[in-house]
């Protein structure tokens, strides 16, 4: 651009000066005028080479002007195809990561619900694993009261026999057993009553004894894990 401006310029003083010289060419064929005709004519042809000058002067800037906008409009529009490409490069990568950001939460739905779905297969084992492990125990129990109950029945004689030493024996290791596998009796005599492990059958006042105290016990009960397999069936005072 600062090329084609200097071109400009000089082409315009190369015009002017030819301007100039033709009219100096044209002043000396004519024939002589008077002093105060000379000075108008001189003055004349100043104003209008300045004036040539003035309208040379704007067409240059004109199209320099016209040059100027014809650039920047050049990179308008280079600068729009730039984006355009950008834009439709960023499109496409756009699309790729919509696709990876579908992908992942489709993974991670599915790993969530895989999940879900092992912890609550887990529970469901433990939960049937429980319930058959409290009705094994529920049909042992009452084996556990009838060796209780003969052993209860002997006297101290007996109890030294050889078969009675057996018996008792047997019992104990039963009850190992059970204990070994998370079944443990409950207390009852001599504790507060507590309907979460007792089940009262009889109630009866006596002094020695405090307010909702167990008194005797008629059945012994069982918890499993902490929770009850069967409750004691018990006697409450006061």
């Amino acid at each position: 651009m600062t090329e084609n401006k200097e071109e400009l310029n000089e082409d315009m003083e190369e015009t002017v000066d030819t301007a100039m010289a033709d009219d100096t060419e044209d002043s000396a064929k004519e024939e002589p005028v008077s002093e105060d005709m000379t000075t108008d004519s001189d003055t004349e042809s100043c104003k209008t080479k300045e004036t040539q000058q003035e309208d040379m002067q704007e067409d240059a800037d004109e199209s320099q002007d016209d040059s100027e906008t014809d650039d920047k409009d050049g990179d308008d529009k280079s600068e729009k195809g730039n984006r355009f490409f950008k834009k439709d490069k960023k499109e496409k990568k756009d699309k790729k990561d919509i696709q990876i950001e579908e992908l992942t939460d489709k993974y991670k739905r599915t790993m969530a619900e895989f999940d879900n779905f092992r912890k609550r297969t887990e529970k469901e084992k433990a939960a049937m694993y429980e319930i058959g492990a409290k009705d094994i125990i529920e049909k042992i129990l009452p084996i556990v009261d009838n060796f209780e109950r003969g052993l209860s029945t002997l006297s101290d004689e007996e109890k030294t026999a050889p078969f009675a030493d057996g018996m008792d024996k047997v019992y104990k290791q039963l009850l190992k057993t059970l204990e070994d596998v998370g079944v443990k009796p409950i207390d009852a005599v001599g504790k507060e009553f507590d309907p979460n492990l007792h089940n009262a059958v009889m109630h009866i006042e006596d002094e020695n004894l405090g307010e909702n105290v167990v008194a005797e016990e008629f059945q012994k009960g069982y918890t499993y894990r902490e929770s009850v397999v069967r409750h004691s069936m018990v006697k409450v005072a006061n």
